[in-house]
């Protein structure tokens, strides 16, 4: 397992996403839309379709990653490497850090425009008419709460119950970041798949938080400041996630985040500069590191209870030896960049 970890940070670190037309992601984007042109309406039908939707959606895409795992799981080191080809485009670390710095690249040399357009990628707010301290905030938002949507759950998930684990995490957080929004459209249809992205993100979401308050001082800020603001802050966003991230990267920052009539974070903190987007990013790619010896332990510690070893069964009747498999199983029985607050 850990081989298959290298090799898709490995491919995530030196080519990033792979195309569209073999992503996942964009697969299950296309087959939401399609089902989304099929919605019915009224109350009680949409919230019924909206259901059969995810479980439609988590199914499609986690039976043939459950298949896929164990046909390769034991090709040896081959399959292995086909394992990490197929975990990459579960997560997506390098492409969130390079969107993030995009902006704050734009914002440094005052090109507000470009800071806008790239702002895109990373939020679905309206930044047309933001001014350049709340563009910062919008990115130094985004990058932290895409820690866990992006990168931290679903390695998590894939660590705990390997690549269908991955895969079904992905495909609820991108039924959550295309139809989980509160709003006419949505508000019926999206409400199971926002409700099961906020049951799925609960534990990732804290984790990730906790990160970012250890590699506070890798940029200059406290722990002990983060832990703070985090404590005292991480309610004010209505998602029951979002706010432990944003909050924890304010306090490590030092600066207020704020999204307008809708949430201020650590608002003793100064205004988020240009530079502080930079900071952001270097925030969670020490916070990434400090996660990678955590990943490795949890999937050594998994190793010794997931196994699927041959072993020599005693001889038949007929004299000849026989070979037979031993595995044990572990787990429950049942099992994207989200858009959540910072969107």
């Amino acid at each position: 397992m850990l081989v298959t970890l290298l090799v898709a940070v490995g491919v995530d670190l030196l080519w990033g996403e792979p195309p569209a037309r073999v992503h996942p992601v964009v697969w299950m984007g296309k087959v939401i839309g399609a089902l989304e042109q099929c919605a019915p309406d009224g109350t009680t039908a949409r919230l019924a379709y909206g259901g059969g939707m995810v479980t439609a959606c988590v199914a499609l895409f986690t039976v043939p990653a459950w298949l896929l795992e164990r046909t390769l799981r034991g090709r040896g080191l081959a399959g292995a490497v086909a394992l990490g080809l197929c975990l990459k485009p579960a997560f997506a670390a390098s492409e969130l850090l390079r969107a993030a710095k995009r902006v704050g690249d734009a914002l440094q040399a005052n090109d507000l425009v470009a800071a806008r357009d790239g702002l895109r990628s990373l939020v679905s707010r309206d930044a047309s008419v933001l001014p350049a301290p709340l563009l910062a905030a919008a990115a130094v938002e985004s990058v932290a709460e895409n820690l866990s949507d992006s990168v931290v759950a679903p390695l998590c998930y894939w660590a705990l119950w390997g690549l269908p684990g991955a895969i079904a995490y992905r495909a609820v957080n991108t039924l959550d970041a295309m139809i989980g929004y509160r709003t006419c459209r949505y508000e019926h249809l999206g409400k199971a798949a926002a409700r099961l992205d906020d049951l799925a993100n609960l534990p990732p979401a804290r984790l990730a938080a906790l990160l970012l308050i250890a590699a506070a001082p890798y940029v200059g800020g406290s722990p002990r400041e983060a832990w703070r603001a985090m404590w005292r802050d991480h309610r004010a966003t209505a998602s029951p996630n979002a706010g432990w991230l944003m909050s924890a990267a304010a306090g490590a920052l030092g600066i207020q985040l704020e999204k307008v009539d809708h949430y201020r974070l650590n608002a003793t903190g100064r205004l988020p500069e240009a530079g502080d987007v930079a900071r952001a990013v270097a925030l969670v790619q020490a916070a990434l590191t400090l996660a990678g010896p955590l990943l490795a332990g949890v999937v050594t510690w998994r190793a010794r209870f997931v196994t699927e070893d041959l072993t020599p069964c005693p001889p038949s009747r007929s004299g000849k030896g026989g070979r037979w498999p031993k595995a044990v199983a572990f787990g429950p029985r049942k099992l994207g960049m989200g858009h959540g607050d910072a969107g």
